[in-house]
This record gives structure tokens, sequence and C-alpha cells, in this order.
């Protein structure tokens, strides 16, 4: 018979396969790394001027509801202005339950705002707590443009007279825009 032999084998060295492990790991955190900065947009901050606010970010949030709801009855308001060839009065658009014009408790926890139609071509909301909501003017044009809508937070205001921008503008009001961009979900307030 023959005698057994034996072989010793040795255990293979990690240190080659944790070499090229990491080697593999830094190979894709610099692929990852060029796809990102290859990919980066530039963020582009859209500025408003002095006498404007963002509607996204310098209303409060009743004030943004009263807004969206200002936008939202426009399209109504619109189709009520051609059945009467007048536009509809705040006690018209509130029996028809649209909202900011109807009183419920939606318009009672945003400011309580009442409601009247200024020269047949605005209407103006005067804001019965100030602190909640600030008062509203939507401005309407003759050809069913966007509406202009303006703000004032005011304590003590009456229904202004003059409509005119710069009249409006040194009374206090500040107007509402919307600007949508990238940067609507890509912003963080800490």
């Amino acid at each position: 018979m023959s005698t057994p032999t034996t072989h010793v084998v040795r255990p293979a060295g990690a240190g080659h396969e944790t070499l090229y492990v990491l080697l593999l790991c830094l190979m894709i955190l610099a692929v990852a790394g060029s796809v990102v900065a290859w990919r980066h947009e530039s963020q582009e901050v859209s500025n408003v001027n002095s006498h404007q606010l963002d509607a996204r970010r310098d209303l409060s949030a009743s004030e943004q509801g009263i807004y969206a709801d200002l936008r939202v009855t426009l399209d109504e308001i619109h189709l009520l202005r051609q059945e009467q060839q007048t536009l509809p009065t705040p006690e018209v658009l509130a029996d028809e339950g649209f909202a900011p014009f109807a009183q419920d408790a939606s318009s009672v926890s945003r400011g309580g705002h009442a409601w009247q139609l200024l020269e047949a071509r605005a209407y103006f909301g005067q804001s019965q707590a100030p602190a909640v909501a600030g008062s509203f003017l939507m401005r309407l044009s003759a050809d069913d443009d966007a509406p202009d809508i303006w703000l004032n937070p005011g304590t003590t205001l009456a229904a202004p007279t003059d409509l005119s921008d710069t009249a409006l503008e040194s009374a206090g009001w500040q107007q509402i825009v919307a600007q949508f961009d990238a940067g609507v979900t890509r912003q963080h307030r800490h």
C-alpha cells in the first residue's frame, strides 16, 4: 500500500480580494459623483418687485386659501358676466356658494371677509380679522384676462376709490403674483 500523502492547503490571501472590492467601490462612487455633477441644475431664484408678494412664499395659509378660491371662482364670474352682461354681485356669488364669497366655516376661519363690488370692475374683501388674513382686492379686465389680485394687511382700511396701480401701491396694497418654477418642490425652510 502506498502511504498517504498530505498536502497542506493555505488559505487564499484576503488582502487581494479586499483591494479589488475597495477599488470597485471607489469606481462606483466616482461614476456616481460625475453623473451628479454633470446633471446638476442651476437653481434660479425668481424675485418679485417691492410692491408684489409671491403667492407661495409671502402669504399665510389663510391668505393662500383665499387667493386660490378667488382664482377658481374667476371662471364662474366670467360665465355669470356673459349671461347677465354685468359682473355678479358678491351676494349672488355667495348665494351660489362660491368661495370666498359664501359665508361658511371656511370663510370665517380665514378672516371673515365682507365682500363688495367696486365700480363694476373689482371685488373688495375687507378682512374682519386682519391678524388672520389681510384684505383682498381683485380687479377684473373686460377681456377675461387673469385676475389682478392685491392684498393689504392693514387693520383700518376702507374700500379704495382709485383702482390704479400707483394709487394702490401708495395706499399700502401689494400685488400677488404666482410664479411656478422648479424651485416649488425644492425649497426647504427651517
